[in-house]
């Protein structure tokens, strides 16, 4: 592991706009060819001191995996493919949603219409594309989910159901997200272990733990290399969704425009985060470790746990006139069945996860890159 993490520094010392570990998923096509081919050494480099060799393509073990990320225009997909064509290269990683993309997005790279709903043009793409691993994103989230059960239902249920037997049927990588919305009231909550009951109290939560359940079930029934990590608050400087977590986002646009923030959580609400810089790094981490050395298929990953409370008095540090106010809504009774510390020491022993955003150098991240995008649009509005 030593030398791992001496050839991740020498990467990040030779190109830190673009290092996997400590700055932004590049927001180009793909990073120059050289880096690039560094980074896939050092993923090889990576699992091979987990044991088994580099995961890649039956085909030709050297060359990289070709991915395909269903629901890539949600929460983390755009962020994702950026993040695997710096590693992978642009065309290695396919984006795919029923929505149109932007035309930011789809300039980046391949960009095809995928409906999880339905398995032939599924499986047409699988084919046609020879892909290998599956980022399964598609999903209605939390708030979405509860205003449309049954749409839920099928988009959440029945499309990870397609998903996963189209992984068993031709033999993929399967990656399918978790949350801390997986866990209810009767969940220990301070911590949170990897194995604890788990009874939600959304649709949303119902279809993750639902996921997990089925994902398990198709590697012990047919040895399939299904792959979740269950995220908690994932911080980015894009625009806040709505969700429980969403108020660690929203306070840096409102703060860095207004100086005011009110937040819908309770002062002393503790849950866990993440910066989507660990966030990326943990999948890619854990996607490229040797499915032998995993001892489960569902791993809790995080960094950290605050209150808002405590984050606006970090954020005070940096921007001393921040005024936030109080105002509970609906959104307090989610976040007070949600786990407030998460345990993820399984994941650290078993493939060597470790963070490296602490609240302090996620507000300081988050201010200069909220600040940055705020500059970029008043930049473009007085063209």
């Amino acid at each position: 592991m030593t030398e791992y993490r001496n050839r991740k520094k020498q990467l990040l010392q030779v190109n830190d706009s673009t290092s996997l570990a400590t700055t932004s998923v590049p927001t180009r096509i793909a990073q120059p060819r050289m880096f690039r081919r560094q980074l896939v050494a050092l993923s090889r480099l990576y699992s091979q001191y987990l044991g088994n060799g580099y995961p890649d393509r039956n085909s030709n073990p050297h060359d990289p995996p070709r991915i395909l990320i269903t629901g890539s225009l949600g929460q983390l997909g755009v962020e994702v493919a950026r993040f695997l064509r710096g590693v992978y290269g642009q065309e290695n990683v396919i984006m795919s949603d029923i929505i149109k993309p932007s035309n930011e997005v789809f300039n980046e790279g391949p960009f095809i219409f995928a409906d999880i709903l339905d398995f032939k043009g599924l499986q047409e793409i699988v084919v046609m594309h020879r892909i290998d691993w599956l980022i399964h994103f598609s999903a209605l989230l939390s708030a979405i989910g509860e205003q449309n059960v049954p749409l839920a239902i099928r988009v959440n249920i029945e499309g990870v159901h397609n998903a996963i037997e189209l992984a068993k049927q031709y033999k993929l990588k399967i990656f399918v997200p978790s949350t801390i919305g997986a866990f209810g009231p009767e969940s220990p909550r301070n911590p949170t272990p990897n194995v604890a009951v788990q009874r939600p109290k959304t649709i949303y939560g119902v279809s993750k733990v639902h996921a997990e359940l089925l994902g398990e079930y198709y590697f012990h029934r047919y040895g399939l290399d299904f792959r979740c990590l269950r995220f908690p608050g994932v911080i980015s400087s894009d625009p806040p969704g709505g969700g429980t977590t969403d108020y660690a986002v929203a306070i840096f646009h409102d703060v860095l425009q207004t100086g005011r923030f009110e937040c819908y959580l309770s002062p002393d609400t503790r849950l866990p985060m993440m910066y989507i810089k660990d966030c990326l790094r943990a999948l890619w981490e854990f996607m490229v470790t040797p499915s032998a050395k995993l001892k489960r298929r569902v791993y809790n990953v995080t960094a950290m746990s605050f209150t808002p409370e405590e984050l606006a008095a970090e954020i005070a540090k940096q921007v001393p006139e921040i005024k936030v106010t109080y105002r509970p809504d609906s959104r307090q009774l989610i976040a007070d069945s949600w786990p407030q510390v998460f345990d993820d020491s399984a994941a650290r022993e078993d493939w060597g996860w470790r963070h490296e955003y602490d609240i302090t150098k996620l507000v300081t991240a988050m201010v200069d890159d909220v600040s940055r995008q705020k500059r970029l649009r008043h930049s473009v509005n007085e063209l």
